[in-house]
């Protein structure tokens, strides 16, 4: 191969991974509505004390990077809002629940009413407007 069709092959890949990031990137971190879900057990979540309002589950794992910091960020934005509570809930162990709640990537919030059905879902890189929207959204605007 010569050294002109190397460097052109080199920088066909390289081009082809900075897109293929950048549609990731976009696509990560957006709401998606949840249709014709059943209400949530919070008792198999370990969920104690859902929220009147509603709650907002954080699922990750061990080994998510951005697991802790979506954490914290969650449970200082719900403790703005009256009765709506946070729980978060590692499924590294829990295979069972990653699959009945088709969790592809870590983090993922889901948004759930006070009814415990789940309206909306967040997963990837997480801004923190958009879980503010997120929970206005489920508190009415209220917060």
């Amino acid at each position: 191969m010569s050294p002109a069709t190397a460097v052109t092959v080199l920088a066909a890949l390289v081009l082809g991974a900075v897109a293929l990031g950048e549609v990731l990137r976009r696509r990560g971190g957006r709401a998606r509505a949840v249709r014709g879900a059943e209400a949530v057990d919070f008792t198999e979540l370990g969920v104690a004390a859902p929220g009147r309002t509603g709650t907002v589950v954080q699922f990750s794992t061990e080994y998510c990077a951005r697991c802790p910091g979506t954490r914290r960020l969650v449970a200082e934005l719900v403790g703005e809002s009256p009765h709506v509570a946070f729980a978060h809930v590692d499924v590294t162990h829990a295979p069972q629940l990653a699959r009945k709640y088709q969790l592809l990537q870590t983090p993922t919030l889901l948004f759930i009413d006070g009814t415990g059905t789940p309206h909306t879902r967040v997963s990837g890189v997480l801004s923190r407007a958009t879980i503010e929207r997120e929970l206005a959204a489920l508190t009415g605007g209220t917060t």
